[in-house]
């Protein structure tokens, strides 16, 4: 009898037990500032969002612009870019892909805690912008991503 007692309430009690909900993807934002070489020097400024797909892989999707003089003026190109995070260490290797109206960009790099990214790839010239230099070939960056909030 204490036997099935016991049962009865260890049975209630696991029934009626809810696991924790899973937390739901949150999103960390900010703006970039970085320095890239390809072709001449580039001042970049984005804004991104970063978010985890599990627990060992981020993704951040960013947009902005790179600032340059060269040939005598003041030139603005707009960009979007995709970076791939592969670990959740120190310090961890990623993949990215940036595009803008004249450049197709992959690079691979290392990035500390997704905040400092140094970057290495090439750029393939899709469209030489009028009165200006073919933006392709070897091209290195450093970014600094500053994170507005954490979840």
């Amino acid at each position: 009898m204490k036997i099935g007692i016991w049962l009865i309430i260890c049975c209630y009690s696991i029934g009626s037990l809810q696991a924790q909900k899973p937390q739901k993807l949150g999103w960390i934002w900010g703006p970039s500032l970085g320095w890239q070489y390809q072709s001449g020097n580039f001042l970049k400024a984005s804004g991104w969002g970063l978010f985890a797909p599990n627990d060992h892989q981020y993704m951040k999707i960013n947009a902005g612009a790179n600032f340059t003089w060269m040939q005598s003026k003041t030139t603005v190109i707009p960009e979007i870019g995709f970076t791939y995070y592969l670990s959740n260490n120190l310090v961890f290797p990623f993949v990215q892909a940036e595009v803008t109206p004249y450049t197709l960009t992959p690079k691979v790099g290392i990035s500390i805690l997704s905040i400092v990214d140094l970057g290495i790839g090439y750029g393939f010239d899709m469209q030489t912008k009028q009165d200006f230099k073919p933006l392709k070939g070897l091209t290195g960056s450093v970014t600094l991503n500053i994170p507005l909030n954490f979840y």
